[in-house]
């Protein structure tokens, strides 16, 4: 672990520590709740320090007359907030403790307020002050320095990150609902903005947004205007990143708002960073619509369902269509991470204006879920044929903190430069990591600096390699043709077909004396073999002589057919009344045909050369077409890695395996002679 890792975990522990003075008055899942807004309270308190005594001398002097302070009172702390209050966690006092913590808080300005607010302070505060653990945690929290000189934004992030990792983990949360790796937030940054230098250094100040619609504690936004922060040294005028979010989660929304309310621009220093981050479903409710922005990064849930948004979200795809944020069919409920693949498309700044580009951190399931013409096929198929993606980049297993899956970073762009028109690069980045020492949950790697220049450098190169192949939306399509095979079945009146007809819902559904009433007649025809179309005849002749028999449906034809039809390859193929050949639905399969360069698919060449040698009478079903083109077969997408990326080894030789068995056979005989002696 290195210096700054065990800096940040010893702060977060040390800040954890307070733990110890909770325990037997609230449970352990209660910590988290506590703890956290404590710590946001005092790093607020800490960078507003320097100017207290100022502020405090200003509200005193011209409280009563009249002018607007909250200008006045911005210009004095620096920043975009401010306290009024003649207290701090240190004054408090141990006999008013809940009654002077809760006037310091109500003192802050409503932006820093609505913090404590989304983490219903004020019911904490009553049950700490009823438990007698309040003036203990103010005055614990008073000891530390949490003043960005001391704790710079990264080391707090990481704090952050640690605290309600550990919070997440005591609820028994998926941590990732709340934090994305500090390493995978810096590849994504570096990713997202390092093509954009020569465009920086040719526009000296450029002002540019990133925005994040899962933004959690800010960790994206945080990083991207670290990003260009650190561009200050080689430009005269660095260029100017504005963040953008959205988080569901009231406590990490609030996580957020704090760490953008100690942020300032260069350019705009009095601009209240915190009024840009909302509240909300982004699926659902989107509060930065109409807004397009230059960038965006997300890291949504990985697997998680989007049932509360689905009225919402169907009722946009459905009237808004492609006007709208979710055009392609929509993917299942179960997962709604492909639904923020299409929206962050949707938030791009225009090609006219710029265009935008996106990073978005997924599972490997929208690379290949759902068959053509389902909702992920078609938002694949949205995606590669409107030439919108750059890049997807697989990043090595273990390197989140709750699950071990592979993950990948898509790289999405409305205005792509000419080299990359048309094409897609795969990178294969799974084995570029570097170990941890001591494992954090699931996370046992990390993507060092080094493999973050690599990674980046490999995607700013666009060269085929054995790391990086470059591709065309066409290589990832099919179309997936319906084959059929002539039904060539008889009746056979059989005691075993008889009693499979336990089996089916239409038989189920008769009476016993009506089951009774159709098992005699066909006792009478036992072992009669007859053509397809007999049975039908047959029951409703019967049903015209005997009413007790019940209908003669086609259901219960259907199940007649069922259990009594018998496949005969010799028969010629039964047709309906036309003399159109009658498909059997035993037979019927599906076939994706790869698709050409040029986009089509060559259905007919695919089906003698794969089908017809194995099947001579399969045929295409012609009436199965795609809803888009109208042509046969739904075409569909699938993005392969281990396909594009497999290497093949070949097994190893058999006297070097048993070899191997031997040497291994002699010290087991070793070991359990030593322990019989």
């Amino acid at each position: 672990m290195s210096d700054a890792q065990t800096k940040n975990t010893s702060l977060a522990d040390f800040i954890w520590k307070n733990a110890d003075d909770l325990w037997g008055d609230f449970r352990h899942t209660e910590f988290g709740k506590i703890i956290l807004p404590f710590t946001l309270l005092r790093r607020l308190e800490c960078v507003l320090a320097p100017t207290r005594e100022e502020v405090r001398e200003t509200v005193k002097n011209l409280g009563d007359s009249g002018i607007d302070m909250d200008v006045i009172l911005r210009q004095q702390t620096g920043f975009p907030f401010y306290n009024t209050s003649n207290y701090d966690l240190r004054s408090l006092g141990a006999t008013r403790t809940r009654a002077n913590l809760e006037d310091y808080i109500s003192q802050f300005s409503d932006n820093a307020r609505v913090i404590f607010e989304q983490f219903d302070f004020a019911n904490t505060i009553a049950r700490m002050d009823r438990a007698g653990v309040l003036y203990k945690i103010c005055q614990n929290f008073a000891a530390i320095d949490l003043h960005p000189d001391t704790v710079p934004e990264r080391t707090m992030s990481n704090v952050y990150e640690h605290l309600i990792r550990r919070f997440g983990a005591e609820v028994n949360e998926a941590a990732e609902d709340f934090m994305t790796p500090r390493d995978v937030v810096h590849l994504a940054i570096e990713l997202l903005l390092d093509p954009d230098d020569q465009l920086f250094i040719e526009n000296p100040g450029l002002i540019r947004t990133l925005y994040d619609p899962t933004c959690g504690t800010g960790g994206f936004l945080s990083d991207g205007m670290e990003h260009v922060r650190n561009l200050q040294d080689r430009y005269s005028i660095a260029p100017v990143i504005i963040p953008y979010g959205q988080e569901l989660e009231p406590e990490t929304h609030a996580v957020c708002l704090a760490g953008m309310l100690l942020k300032t621009l260069e350019t705009d220093p009095g601009r209240d960073l915190s009024k840009n981050i909302a509240l909300g479903s982004t699926l659902s409710a989107d509060k930065h619509r109409p807004e397009k922005f230059h960038y965006c990064v997300s890291n949504p849930p990985f697997g998680k369902k989007w049932e509360k948004d689905q009225a919402d979200v169907t009722r946009e795809h459905k009237e808004q269509g492609f006007e709208g944020r979710f055009g392609p069919k929509l993917p299942r409920v179960s997962d709604g991470s492909m639904l923020f693949l299409l929206h962050l498309l949707s938030k791009l700044e225009s090609p006219e204006n710029g265009g935008g580009r996106a990073a978005i951190i997924l599972s490997g399931s929208p690379l290949f879920n759902g068959n053509a013409g389902q909702g992920e096929s078609e938002i694949r198929r949205h995606l590669l044929e409107q030439d919108v993606v750059e890049a997807i980049i697989a990043l090595p297993t273990e390197i989140f903190f709750r699950t071990g899956i592979g993950t990948y970073i898509w790289i999405l762009s409305n205005d792509k430069p000419a080299h990359r028109k048309g094409k897609v690069q795969l990178i294969n980045a799974t084995e570029m990591y570097e170990p941890m020492r001591k494992s954090e949950g699931n996370k046992r790697r990390r993507v060092g600096e080094q493999q973050t220049r690599d990674i980046v450098q490999m995607y700013a190169d666009f060269e085929a390699t054995k790391q990086s192949l470059i591709l065309s939306a066409p290589d990832f399509g099919y179309r997936r043709i319906k084959v059929l095979r002539p039904l060539r079945k008889k009746i056979v009146i059989s005691a075993e077909g008889l009693a499979t007809l336990a089996d089916e819902k239409a038989w189920e559904k008769r009476t016993e004396a009506q089951r009774a009433g159709w098992t005699a007649l066909f006792n009478d025809h036992m072992g009669a073999e007859e053509g397809w179309h007999w049975i039908e005849a047959f029951a409703k002749n019967a049903v015209k002589r005997d009413a007790d028999l019940g209908k003669a449906d086609v259901a219960l034809i259907k199940a007649f057919r069922k259990a009594l039809g018998v496949h005969d390859p010799e028969l010629d193929p039964v047709t309906d009344k036309k003399g159109q050949i009658i498909p059997d639905d035993d037979l019927t399969d599906f076939e994706n045909v790869p698709l050409a360069a040029d986009g089509t698919a060559d259905i007919h060449g695919y089906l003698a050369a794969e089908v017809t040698p194995h099947a001579h009478d399969a045929y295409i079903d012609e009436t199965y077409r795609d809803e888009s083109d109208g042509q046969i077969g739904i075409k569909g997408y699938e993005i392969n890695f281990n396909r594009y990326f497999y290497e093949y080894l070949p097994p190893r030789d058999l006297d070097e395996i048993d070899a191997e068995l031997k040497a291994v056979e002699a010290e087991i005989a070793a070991v359990l002679a030593e322990v019989a002696g």
